[in-house]
């Protein structure tokens, strides 16, 4: 991360990225999960396809302040029990808020100690902040303590008022790292790493590339570890069952890497499905789409201008997920398809209400999720408790595939979300500034990694 925060040079460290190429050799296939005691959903074949939309780095109260019967705040309170007024920050700000573990645990509590089963929520002015460098200062004594305004969220506030908004859904890593984020969304789990890899984001960078462990008891670090593993991902369940996939990610001119979760998965780095379902740039879901070849599961990451990540200086992202959305309401696959937007980390942004604690590595912050499909409620403000496993069990349950490990065991599905007991809805364009048409042929070339924290 180019914007040093005030937490000093361990942070500043934390947010570089080390780039090296040094690839592996030879492909040993983790075994498959049994498929057992699998509970299908009731969706009765209605859904044929679902698409994992990520966006990064928002708290749900910084997202969606204000959204009407949802659990919002108008102010919390600092580490000094007083209270903080929330302000209007843009989505396009040019400064980003500290995002780690140790972020994490100065918000919970406000003093930087490893929480236990409690959070007061009352920390997060002792976040690093990027702004208040140079000439740029910070709009506000504590800028952690914001929300988008509602001009420019209003593509994002149209989806949750035409489909489902879910309000408890929580990060099932607490150490805000979108690295391990994402590789709960393909394995339920992150091989006991925490916050940032020192290079690529996985076997590219060779054995340099390492990572931190977390302790069971939350120490920091507690060991490190290549970062090239093999767990059994869903990836290869769905391979094992015959079910297409595709995941949609970055690659950058002059690296011969992709900011992609898989990339961290030995067996699918060296193996047929890096070439065949791993997929750049991510724009290509929309062509993929329009021309009949949308994949059973498929998840969309962006670009770095597209993220909604404070520090891009870009307020496209509400429009990008738009042109998703859009493209699959206007096309054959709209009644077969269940679409999650979610946003991968809380970005260091204020959220008022504290998560849970089920194990040595989750719960995170709460974040925004929208759940949209024809079979979706109409204005629904969902408040069960979910995290990042109930997308997965979601995927497993409808094509009758096992858990792969404790986040989507415990997670709760979205039962409540649909109604599959009504014909499909008819699909309302939602309005945005850009279509499918900019980001396929009109933006500009962008080759940031997306989030290297």
């Amino acid at each position: 991360m180019s914007h040093p925060l005030s937490r000093g040079p361990l942070v500043a460290a934390m947010f570089s990225l080390a780039l090296s190429a040094c690839g592996y050799s030879g492909v040993t296939l983790p075994a498959a999960a049994p498929v057992t005691n699998v509970h299908r959903s009731s969706s009765s074949g209605k859904i044929q396809h679902v698409v994992i939309i990520v966006q990064e780095n928002r708290s749900f109260n910084n997202l969606f302040y204000g959204f009407k019967g949802a659990k919002t705040a108008t102010y919390g309170y600092d580490s000094y029990n007083q209270k903080v007024t929330l302000e209007p920050i843009t989505l396009g700000t040019d400064w980003d808020v500290e995002h780690d573990s140790s972020g994490f645990f100065a918000a919970c509590d406000g003093t930087g100690s490893i929480p236990g089963t409690d959070c007061r929520m009352n920390g997060f002015n002792e976040e690093g902040v990027g702004c208040g460098y140079s000439n740029d200062a910070c709009p506000y004594e504590y800028p952690q303590y914001a929300y988008v305004p509602h001009d420019e969220t209003k593509p994002y506030f149209d989806m949750a008022k035409q489909y489902v908004l879910a309000d408890e859904m929580y990060a099932s890593n607490f150490d805000a790292s979108s690295f391990i984020s994402h590789q709960y969304i393909i394995a339920a789990q992150s091989e006991h790493a925490v916050n940032f890899p020192a290079g690529a984001w996985g076997c590219p960078g060779g054995s340099g590339d390492t990572i931190s462990e977390v302790g069971p008891q939350r120490q920091i670090p507690d060991g490190s570890e290549v970062v090239c593993w093999n767990p059994t991902t869903l990836g290869d369940e769905l391979d094992s069952a015959g079910i297409s996939w595709a995941f949609y990610a970055v690659s950058y001119s002059g690296y011969p890497w992709i900011w992609s979760a898989y990339q961290a998965i030995k067996h699918i780095y060296d193996g047929p499905d890096w070439d065949k379902d791993v997929i750049s740039q991510p724009s290509q879901i929309l062509t993929d789409i329009k021309n009949g070849n949308l994949r059973t599961v498929s998840w969309v990451t962006p670009t770095w201008t597209n993220s909604d990540h404070a520090g891009s200086g870009s307020t496209t992202g509400p429009s990008w997920v738009s042109s998703v959305v859009n493209t699959i309401g206007q096309s054959k696959y709209w009644d077969s398809t269940a679409i999650f937007i979610f946003w991968d980390d809380y970005g260091g942004w204020y959220d008022p209400e504290p998560p849970s604690y089920v194990d040595y590595d989750g719960l995170g912050m709460r974040l925004p999720m929208i759940i949209i499909s024809p079979y979706a409620k109409k204005g629904f403000i969902d408040h069960t408790h979910y995290e990042h496993g109930t997308m997965l069990k979601f995927i497993e349950q409808t094509f009758g595939l096992s858990s792969l490990s404790a986040s989507d065991a415990r997670a709760n599905p979205p039962t409540k979300a649909f109604d599959f007991s009504k014909p499909p809805r008819k699909f309302k364009v939602i309005p945005a500034e850009r279509d499918a048409n900019y980001f396929l042929y009109q933006q500009p070339p962008d080759h940031h990694v997306p989030d290297d924290n």
